[in-house]
């Protein structure tokens, strides 16, 4: 879309009485179900609006929109969608929400809010895992962030990518603006790609590995496209993706169930071992806050790293429930941040007390997708840290 059309989408005309949350950076999301507008904001509370709209603004906001992107918008195309750098916009007509026409704006706004200190203060991780997923970033590891949706998969994501060296070249391919990649590094090399009807993500894909890129940075995983997520990561390309599951344990699943039948599931689930490095698992959880508001908290809640080593698949687990686990990081991972230069970031922890002892979830090629055999792994090494529940 061009600056034209993005300035005329975001003026007061546009948006009428919804202008100020539209340009209000303090507030994420504005839904209105029907009849009542919702806020959601950077704290993650959400609450009402005491603002209504009229079913006149609520109809020429929706023609507006339609025209803007020349789309139609009736009972028979019934979903509406439209997006600017900033904002992407759905509308749901009546005929298929009973509740009545319903609009979400959601903003991806250019900057990264989480800085360290925020993070580490809140409770969103410990220093060590901060430091930690900072090494993996440096020493060049395949990165999968996991989570429900509205986990915050992608602001972590956009986080962690901030550590990327400027002379890396970065390829990011995305839908919809997400990373604003070019935005918070302008100094650094980066092409953005944006998949189309024209350009699909496998496509995207493709072109990306004929743009010399350093680091593949894929917005989500859906489908197939996966397969070629993990050829190109079999070239030594590094890459940053997110992906919907609850656990870290299931991303390998996850995976070949996205292949389907266009890859043999034994060599998928092989490949996924060896060219998967590290799985962050974002939690969402609602809490209620003294003032009896409802609050949305959110934390890195696991971490794994996958590889496969004489013949085996094996899946060490790092964090569970927000706690740093018994035991040394895998000798590989190790290696890796070594050749990095990075310092083991759990040494200091290892003194704060009693934690759970670490497991190796090892599975063979001839056991089943979801048999795990649990293998306990010794060590005098002591280390937990307090998960947000």
């Amino acid at each position: 879309m061009d600056q034209k059309r993005n300035e005329i989408m975001e003026s007061e005309a546009y948006f009428g009485p919804l202008y100020e949350y539209v340009m209000n950076d303090d507030i994420t999301d504005v839904d209105f179900n029907g009849s009542r507008i919702w806020l959601t904001d950077t704290s993650n509370l959400r609450y009402p609006s005491s603002l209504s709209l009229s079913p006149d603004f609520v109809e020429q906001f929706s023609m507006r929109v339609a025209n803007t992107v020349s789309k139609p918008f009736n009972k028979q195309k019934p979903v509406l969608e439209a997006e600017t750098d900033r904002l992407r916009i759905t509308i749901v007509h009546e005929s298929v929400a009973i509740s009545g026409r319903s609009i979400c704006i959601r903003k991806s706004l250019p900057y990264i809010r989480m800085t360290e200190e925020n993070m580490v203060e809140s409770g969103y991780c410990s220093p060590e895992v901060l430091e930690l997923l900072k090494g993996c970033v440096a020493s060049g590891s395949n990165i999968v962030f996991c989570g429900e949706p509205g986990a915050g998969k992608t602001e972590c994501a956009r986080f962690f990518s901030g550590f990327i060296p400027a002379d890396q070249r970065v390829i990011t391919i995305e839908d919809t603006p997400e990373w604003h990649y070019r935005s918070t590094g302008p100094d650094k090399d980066c092409v953005e790609l944006k998949v189309s009807p024209q350009m699909d993500y496998t496509e995207a894909i493709k072109t990306c590995l004929r743009l010399n890129p350093k680091w593949m940075m894929l917005s989500e995983t859906r489908s197939t496209e996966v397969i070629k997520l993990i050829e190109g990561f079999s070239t030594g390309v590094k890459g940053i993706t997110t992906l919907h599951t609850d656990d870290v344990r299931k991303l390998p699943d996850r995976m070949i169930n996205m292949a389907g039948q266009e890859r043999d599931e034994s060599r998928m689930e092989n490949d996924i071992y060896s060219f998967i490095d590290i799985a962050v698992l974002i939690t969402r959880r609602e809490m209620l806050r003294e003032d009896g508001r409802r609050s949305i908290i959110r934390f890195i809640d696991q971490i794994a790293y996958f590889e496969r080593t004489d013949g085996k698949n094996i899946c060490h687990m790092i964090l569970d429930q927000g706690k740093l686990l018994k035991g040394d990081l895998p000798q590989s991972l190790s290696e890796k941040l070594s050749r990095a230069e990075v310092n083991d970031p759990l040494m200091a922890s290892r003194f704060m007390g009693e934690a759970a002892q670490r497991p190796l979830y090892v599975r063979s090629a001839e056991q089943k997708p979801k048999d795990f055999e649990m293998i306990p792994f010794k060590s005098n090494n002591i280390g937990t840290f307090r998960g947000i529940m």
